[in-house]
């Protein structure tokens, strides 16, 4: 018998504590071996418990989240997964930017069915989340580059794109998405589409701190918004982000996810829009994060003739999305997540592409997986 999680859960919130302490004794492989009120608590339940996993409230009394982060990092460093407030959304990508590797909404006294969300959210996460996933995560944040890259396209002409960009991620993908972003010179001359598997009320202020980093534009993608080149789009928590033309342009389109939606912003959906508008010139890119979304929409990037990079295990932080996309047959660049930027760079540049034969052979390859997966 697998020996259980160890869990050690920390927040001075007394509902909080025991929400998500209820919460984790519902799954048979977790054992709470603590419960901290403050980062000073936190600490000597550290030393004590020897946890592999610590969930993480950030406003503490005593040492509040980001200290304890701190210490936590170089004294006994610890899959963190921190559990934060909409309130607390501008500071929370700080403290994964600290080495915590996700993060979860923070439960409230509203409707169960919220609660029911959160609870599905944070055992999938401890459940997929070790110790090399720390390890992993460390490396990708120091490979984050200090100064933004040069610019190195001819300045835009103002005709239509002929390439985008679409990037799926979930766990671990905000610290993967700066660190690929960041690497983007500002004249970057296709639009990027980003669905990031997060709750709503954290998006804004995810792209905001991006934009902030980053050469090139990051902003919250709106309804009805102008693909542009050098601009990124993130799909706000809570919908999913399909694209439309109208008048020779092509617009985003915002849909209302459903209470029952698996993943939510949907990666599948995001790229399968992409690639029917834009066909063998979209490029398709799937990083870290667990469960199998995204697989089917590299699928349809890949047969529609466009570029596929999935992120390599050495780097993913969970490697569970790549490694479907790969035994699906769909990847065709298989990356470190530090070469992921310069590649893209480099397949704009060459209208780099995969040769028709080889294609056509991988194509049948894909359709007898699926035939056989379905």
């Amino acid at each position: 018998m697998p020996e259980k999680i160890k869990v050690l859960v920390v927040d001075d919130s007394a509902f909080s504590r025991q929400t998500i302490k209820n919460m984790l004794l519902k799954a048979p492989m977790v054992d709470v071996t603590g419960i901290a009120v403050d980062g000073i608590d936190a600490i000597r339940k550290t030393f004590r418990y020897r946890p592999d996993i610590i969930t993480l409230d950030l406003e503490m009394p005593e040492m509040d989240g980001f200290s304890f982060l701190r210490w936590l990092m170089r004294e006994s460093p610890t899959p963190v997964i921190m559990v934060s407030s909409h309130s607390d959304s501008k500071t929370v990508f700080k403290a994964l930017e600290l080495g915590a590797v996700d993060f979860i909404a923070k439960p409230t006294r509203r409707a169960s069915f919220e609660l029911h969300n959160i609870e599905n959210d944070l055992l999938a996460k401890i459940r997929n989340i070790d110790a090399s996933s720390l390890s992993k995560l460390k490396r990708n944040l120091n490979s984050i580059p200090a100064k933004k890259p040069l610019e190195t396209f001819p300045a835009f002409s103002g005709k239509l794109p002929d390439r985008i960009v679409a990037i799926g991620a979930s766990t671990g993908g905000p610290q993967a998405l700066q660190l690929i972003l960041t690497g983007m010179p500002g004249n970057f001359p296709a639009p990027i589409v980003i669905s990031q598997h997060m709750p709503g009320g954290f998006t804004g202020s995810f792209a905001e701190r991006l934009n902030r980093l980053s050469a090139i534009r990051v902003k919250e993608a709106e309804d009805d918004e102008p693909l542009e080149p050098g601009k990124a789009l993130i799909c706000p928590g809570g919908y999913h982000l399909l694209l439309k033309t109208r008048s020779d342009r092509i617009y985003t389109m915002l849909k209302n996810a459903d209470d029952n939606d698996r993943y939510v912003p949907s990666i599948n959906l995001m790229m399968e829009s992409v690639a029917e508008i834009f066909k063998e010139m979209t490029l398709g890119v799937v990083l870290t994060g667990m469960g199998n979304d995204g697989t089917r929409g590299m699928v349809e990037i890949f047969r529609q003739g466009g570029y596929t990079i999935t992120e390599s295990e050495e780097t993913a932080v969970v490697f569970g999305m790549p490694r479907e996309v790969i035994k699906a047959g769909a990847a065709q660049r298989i990356l470190p997540l530090r070469e992921v930027s310069s590649e893209l760079v480099k397949v704009v540049m060459k209208k780099k592409q995969l040769a028709p034969s080889r294609r056509k052979k991988v194509i049948l390859s894909v359709k007898r997986k699926i035939n056989q997966d379905g």
